[in-house]
C-alpha cells in the first residue's frame, strides 16, 4: 500500500516538475504562430506571417549569422584544446596536474558576469577591439570545460590494457592513439562538441561584455524584449534558438547513450 502510494505521489510530482519546465516553452511555441501582433490568450488564430517577417529582418539574419560563426569557431577551439587537456591530465603524471584540472573547469563554475567583466578588462588593457574573435574567446573559455569533462570521463573508463596491448604488438604512440584511443573517445568528442555549440549559441551574459556593438541572436532577443518591440518576431526567434540548441543536446544524449555498451 505504501509502495503504491509512493509511486502515485512520485508520478504526480514528476508531472508537476515537467509541467513547470515545459508549459512556458509550449506557450512560446503557440505565440510564434499567433495571427495577431498582440499577445493574448487564447490566441485569435494561427498564422505563419511572423516567420516571414522575422526571416526577412536584416538585423535578425545578421545576428543569426554571427551566432552561428561564433558557435562553430568556439566549438572547434573547444574540441581541440579540451581534448588535448583531457589527454594530458589523464595520461601524464606531472607536478600540478590536479591544479591544471581545476583551472580548466573553473570557468564553468564562475558567474558569467565575472568572466565577462574579466575578459572585457583584458581586451581593453591590450587595446583589442570587440569583434567576432573576442566573442569566440569568451565562449571558448567555458566551452572547453564541456569537452574536457566529456573526454576525460570517457578516458577514465577506457581499459589501459587495450593501449598496453597495442604497444606490445609494436605500435608507437601515434598509432595507438589513432587506432585505439581515438575510436574509443570519438563519441565523447562529438557529444562534447555538440553541447559546446548549444551552450555557445544561446549564451548571453559573457557575450554582453565581449560583443561590443554587435548582436548575437540571444542579445537581439534580450534587447527587443527590454524595449518591448517586435514581440511576435521575438517569439519566432526564440523558437529558432530553442530548436537550434535542442537538436545538438538531443544528439549528444543519443551518442552518449549508445556508447555505453561499447565501453562496458
Amino acid at each position: 500500500m505504501e509502495t503504491k502510494f509512493a509511486r502515485i505521489a512520485l508520478t504526480i510530482w514528476v508531472g508537476f516538475v515537467l509541467a513547470f519546465l515545459f508549459i512556458p516553452i509550449l506557450i512560446i511555441l503557440v505565440y510564434a504562430f499567433n495571427a495577431s501582433n498582440i499577445q493574448s490568450w487564447p490566441i485569435p488564430g494561427f498564422s505563419l506571417r511572423w516567420f516571414g517577417s522575422a526571416f526577412g529582418n536584416q538585423e535578425i539574419r545578421t545576428a543569426l549569422a554571427l551566432s552561428l560563426k561564433a558557435g562553430l569557431v568556439s566549438t572547434a577551439i573547444a574540441v581541440l584544446l579540451g581534448s588535448c587537456a583531457a589527454l594530458a591530465v589523464h595520461r601524464y603524471d606531472f607536478f600540478g596536474r590536479d591544479g591544471v584540472s581545476f583551472m580548466v573547469v573553473l570557468p564553468i563554475a564562475l558567474p558569467g558576469i565575472i568572466t565577462g567583466m574579466a575578459l572585457n578588462s583584458f581586451f581593453v588593457f591590450w587595446s583589442m577591439g570587440l569583434s567576432l574573435w573576442t566573442i569566440v574567446i569568451g565562449h571558448a573559455t567555458f566551452c572547453i570545460v564541456i569537452v574536457y569533462n566529456n573526454v576525460i570521463a570517457r578516458l577514465r573508463r577506457v581499459p589501459k590494457s587495450l593501449e598496453e596491448a597495442s604497444m606490445d604488438l609494436g605500435a608507437d604512440g601515434w598509432q595507438t592513439f589513432r587506432r585505439i584511443t581515438l575510436p574509443m573517445i570519438s563519441t565523447s568528442l562529438v557529444a562534447g562538441g555538440l553541447l559546446a555549440f548549444a551552450l555557445s549559441f544561446d549564451e548571453v551574459i559573457v557575450t554582453t561584455f565581449t560583443a561590443g556593438a554587435q548582436n548575437t541572436l540571444p542579445l537581439w532577443i534580450f534587447g527587443a524584449i527590454r524595449l518591448g518591440q517586435k514581440l511576435p518576431e521575438v517569439n519566432v526567434v526564440v523558437l529558432v534558438v530553442m530548436a537550434v540548441t535542442f537538436v545538438p543536446v538531443l544528439l549528444a544524449y543519443k551518442l552518449t547513450d549508445r556508447s555505453e555498451p561499447m565501453i562496458k
